[in-house]
């Protein structure tokens, strides 16, 4: 076994995790098989393989950066159900004592 049912509530107790005794027993089992895998992982040849941070290439997405439209102050609030000059009103949410 490669993880004891005492790392287990190590951790937890480092998370604040309040585990009862099954939780404890089905994770200690689950971690256990993780690293079972991760050994059979680390048993394969890797020399000739390059390193990389994704399976496919990855290309950016943004759009480009340009100036567009931008709304005057009177169209943003111009639905607005309250407003105060050209800003929206809206209730306080720090009661000042």
């Amino acid at each position: 076994m490669k993880i004891s049912r005492e790392v287990v509530e190590y951790v937890a107790h480092l998370g604040r995790l309040e585990l009862a005794p099954e939780e404890v027993e089905l994770y200690t089992e689950q971690l256990d098989r993780i690293l079972a895998y991760m050994d059979q992982l680390n048993s394969l040849d890797t020399a000739g393989i390059e390193p990389t941070t994704h399976a496919i290439p990855l290309v950016n997405v943004f759009r480009q950066d340009r100036v567009d439209y931008n709304f005057r102050a009177e169209e943003a609030v111009g639905n607005a159900p309250e407003r105060k000059g050209s800003f929206f009103k809206v209730p306080p949410v720090i009661e000042v004592e």
